[in-house]
């Protein structure tokens, strides 16, 4: 988020880059925020330590679904590959972009970094009812 400060004048705030939605509703800045608590939560449904009924209200049905299924068939390739440690292990977000499409609909890109490597995660926010709801989620 970008502060007036007198060494930074205001003309310069929400520069090129900066994933801070502009307008006069608080809670268009707050979807970098629910962006990045949906990563990382997906991450954790991934890697086993967060179930996935916690996403319930922030997936719609779709999306949820194929959470279901990708952490299904990561749990069964951990199952074969005995020995192995555990996928995505300590996932830490890096980065959050956003783009607004219109009022209520919002597109975030995050960066998360993992012991051995950095993925991307690409997601559709839709306000529904005033609650940010993921509609499209990408993760690499």
């Amino acid at each position: 988020m970008t502060v007036t400060t007198p060494s930074r004048p205001a003309s310069r705030q929400g520069g090129r880059g900066t994933g801070v939605v502009r307008s006069s509703n608080s809670a268009d800045v707050d979807v970098r925020l629910v962006a990045r608590s949906i990563a990382q939560a997906a991450l954790e449904v991934l890697a086993g330590t967060r179930p996935l009924q916690q996403l319930s209200r922030s997936l719609d049905a779709e999306c949820y679904l194929s959470l279901q299924h990708r952490a299904a068939l990561t749990r069964k390739h951990a199952a074969r590959v005995r020995g192995s440690q555990q996928p995505h292990s300590s996932p830490m977000v890096r980065s959050v972009r956003t783009c607004s499409i219109s009022e209520s609909i919002c597109e975030a890109s995050i960066v998360v970094a993992e012991e051995q490597r950095c993925r991307a995660i690409a997601m559709r926010l839709e306000r529904l009812d005033g609650v940010w709801q993921v509609t499209a989620l990408e993760i690499g």
